[in-house]
């Protein structure tokens, strides 16, 4: 496995536990009978796999899109090209156009309990938008975090265009601290959520819980044909904050998530894998666990949100405040990870791919744990290589 390089040297402090900074105070899976769907992608490497990227790449910033955002977090593109962002503590989605930069408030999702790291988390699109147009969300709310769809009727005036929520999952447990938050449609048109096991770190071994899991389920919530047990939508487990989704060109799915004091790490996920926390952080070359394909001290990285693009995994740091690159080949990196952008825009959130070797770039620095100067948030538009 290629080793990792330390970008510096790391005080080992617990505040990387809670997303990079100071820890602020602080169900059971769906039952209905499974769907049926295209098998899980699978980590295994295609014989037209393209060839490995270049050993160091680099990062362009292209524009500023658009600047003022509060607190965003997730981030989904339209079929225009348009995006959508979601703001984790005004638990609004804002439109902001893919040329201009220009913000429209589509409108609040009803529920929203903003607290510590919860809030208005993760968004994405319908596969089928075109036809549905449902827009997804993972949230908090006073009891627990859940999934909801919501439907988008652009016709409406600025700020009442968001149907009512229509939960699809709920139960997710909560916290003040760790509760994940990305989700995404996969390759095989199912939607995958990270979650985090909310500090009780036991929630994580736990199969019977939806906390500190890789879950994937149908459009609707349920669980799919093809998950380790049938009528479970756990997909893999022993996380412990799972904030970064993202496929290749070969349909292996790839996670982010916080370590604790020692180790953040980059995952290569399989269904069923046990993938080791609270047993084991990092690389601990146990029987039965899963070792990740990287990993980074905690002070450089405290990663959120990922994307594939040019063959790599570009990986967002939030107390490291740096954009990773990881070139693959196949299952495993190429090359060590390189940096880029550290300490130029602060902490950094997430991560898109925009086709090709064009790449958006969220900032973080109005979360209550960066330091806001004028303009932040902000949209990158990113050339990367």
């Amino acid at each position: 496995m290629t080793a990792v390089l330390a970008a510096g040297l790391v005080l080992l402090v617990a505040g990387c536990s809670s997303e990079g900074g100071a820890p602020p105070v602080d169900g059971a899976s769906a039952g209905s009978p499974p769907a049926s769907a295209a098998a899980p992608p699978s980590a295994a490497a295609s014989p037209s796999a393209p060839p490995a990227p270049p050993a160091k790449g680099s990062v362009k910033v292209v524009s500023t899109l658009t600047e003022g955002l509060k607190s965003p977090w997730g981030l989904a593109a339209l079929p225009d090209g348009d995006l959508l962002v979601s703001s984790r503590d005004e638990g609004t989605i804002t439109r902001v156009d893919g040329e201009s930069g220009a913000k429209t408030v589509i409108g609040s999702v009803p529920g929203v309990a903003p607290a510590g790291e919860g809030g208005l988390l993760g968004l994405a699109v319908s596969p089928d938008f075109a036809s549905d147009h449902q827009v997804y969300a993972y949230f908090t709310t006073e009891s627990d975090n859940r999934i909801a769809r919501m439907l988008y009727d652009e016709r409406k005036p600025a700020g009442q265009q968001l149907g009512a929520p229509d939960t699809v999952l709920r139960g997710i447990p909560k916290g003040t601290i760790h509760n994940g938050g990305r989700i995404a449609f996969g390759p095989d048109k199912m939607l995958y959520a990270g979650t985090g096991e909310t500090g009780d770190t036991g929630l994580a071994q736990d199969k019977d819980s939806l906390a500190g899991k890789i879950l994937r389920m149908t459009p609707d919530g349920r669980p799919v044909h093809g998950n380790p047990t049938a009528d479970s939508v756990v997909y893999s487990y022993g996380h412990r904050n799972v904030q970064g989704l993202a496929w290749d060109a070969d349909k292996r799915l790839w996670a982010a998530e916080f370590g604790q004091n020692t180790w953040d790490e980059l995952n290569l996920i399989e269904p069923g894998k046990n993938y080791g926390w609270p047993e084991v952080e990092g690389r601990g070359g146990e029987s039965g666990f899963v070792d990740p394909v990287a990993q980074w001290k905690t002070a450089d990285a405290s990663p959120s949100g990922i994307a594939v693009a040019e063959g790599s995994v570009w990986m967002a740091g939030l107390r490291g405040e740096r954009l990773w690159r990881i070139p693959l080949s196949g299952a495993e990196p190429s090359a060590d990870p390189q940096p880029f952008l550290e300490e130029r825009y602060g902490r950094l959130r997430t991560v898109l791919a925009a086709g090709g070797d064009q790449v958006w770039l969220v900032t973080s620095e109005t979360d209550g744990r960066g330091t806001p100067e004028k303009g932040d948030d902000r949209i990158l538009r990113l050339e990367v290589k």
